[in-house]
This record gives C-alpha cells, sequence and structure tokens, in this order.
C-alpha cells in the first residue's frame, strides 16, 4: 500500500478492484483543509479514463501485476495467440484486450504482456517497429520531403500519415505510443 501523496505519473493502482495506471496526478494545498490529490487513472483492462480525487493521506492499494515477455505467433478470429518466452505456453487474448496494439504487431514480434490476478489484460508493443507500407498515393511532382503528409495503409492494416516522398513497399519506423511515422529505413 503507498499513500495517495506519493503517486506518480506512470504508477499502477488498484481502485474499486481493478488495476488502473495514473495518467496525471496533481498534489493540491487548499487553505484551512488537508491536502488532496487530483489524479486522471486509466483502466488496465477498458482504457476508460476517470478523474479522481484522494485525499492525501488516503491509503492505495498496489495491483498483483506480472509483465511477462511474449511472442505474436498468430490471431484466429478475434482471438491473438501468444506464446511465453520462457515456458514455451501458448496464451489466446481477446482482440479487446490488446487495443490500440494490435495496429503495431505482426508475426513472430516480441511484445509484454500485462497479467492482473493471472489473467492477461494488455499487451504492449515495442515503443518503435519497422512496418511495411502496403498502400498509399503516388508521389507527385512538386511535393517536398518538408511540409505535407498523406495517409498510408501499413502491413498490418493500421493507417498513418507519412510523408510525401513514402511510397509503397517502403519500411518506415512507428513510433506505437502515438502512432506517428518516424522515419524511413533504408
Amino acid at each position: 500500500m503507498i499513500q495517495a501523496g506519493d503517486l506518480r505519473r506512470g504508477m499502477k493502482i488498484e481502485f474499486k478492484g481493478e488495476p488502473y495506471e495514473v495518467i496525471e496526478a496533481q498534489h493540491v494545498k487548499m487553505q484551512q483543509r488537508a491536502p488532496i490529490m487530483r489524479v486522471k487513472i486509466k483502466s488496465l483492462k477498458t482504457g476508460r479514463v476517470i478523474d479522481e480525487t484522494f485525499s492525501a493521506g488516503d491509503k492505495i492499494e498496489l495491483p498483483q501485476l506480472e509483465e511477462k515477455e511474449m511472442q505474436y505467433l498468430y490471431s484466429q478470429g478475434n482471438e491473438y495467440v501468444f506464446m511465453d518466452m520462457e515456458t514455451y505456453e501458448q496464451v489466446s487474448i481477446n482482440e479487446e484486450a490488446l487495443g490500440e496494439a494490435k495496429k503495431f504487431i505482426k508475426e513472430n514480434m516480441n511484445v509484454h504482456v500485462l497479467y492482473y490476478k493471472g489473467q492477461p489484460i494488455t499487451v504492449e508493443p515495442p515503443m518503435f517497429v519497422e512496418l511495411r507500407v502496403v498502400e498509399t498515393e503516388p508521389p507527385f511532382k512538386g511535393d517536398t520531403a518538408s511540409g505535407g503528409t498523406k495517409p498510408a495503409i501499413l502491413e498490418t492494416g493500421a493507417t498513418i500519415k507519412v510523408p510525401f516522398h513514402i511510397v509503397e513497399g517502403d519500411i518506415i519506423k512507428v513510433d506505437t505510443r502515438t502512432g506517428e511515422y518516424v522515419e524511413r529505413i533504408k
């Protein structure tokens, strides 16, 4: 257990029996009252974000989380199959638990799977991934490398904005936290 006054961005807590991640934490001192913590927390199960207020002295539970490195093998319907890198055990994870991560994972990619009370709840891909552009508009004469962007569909089905000079077949680096183009891989 920790005190609410010790909450920081990125910490994982248990609130009303569910695991949450602290997105924002603000310590507020009020005149002639006890200080409070205003926090914005995101559910690790549903992705829903809520605002909460705690007294600075409130005790907050820490969730029983376990992170495992796993390899993405294949998808079957709306289930994604991962293999534990230590035990070689295969686990199916529902498409909902993947959330935005499904846009950036491809077969044989290593990811981190977060378990809560023995159940997989979220999948975290690497911070940067290299993916092939499978569909985008061709470049036109006069397009410059600096300036605008155009939509591109990647091999995983994700659509992101890329600079005009990117063509089909290029391999690009994508930031999985923001879903933004980083650079073209030579």
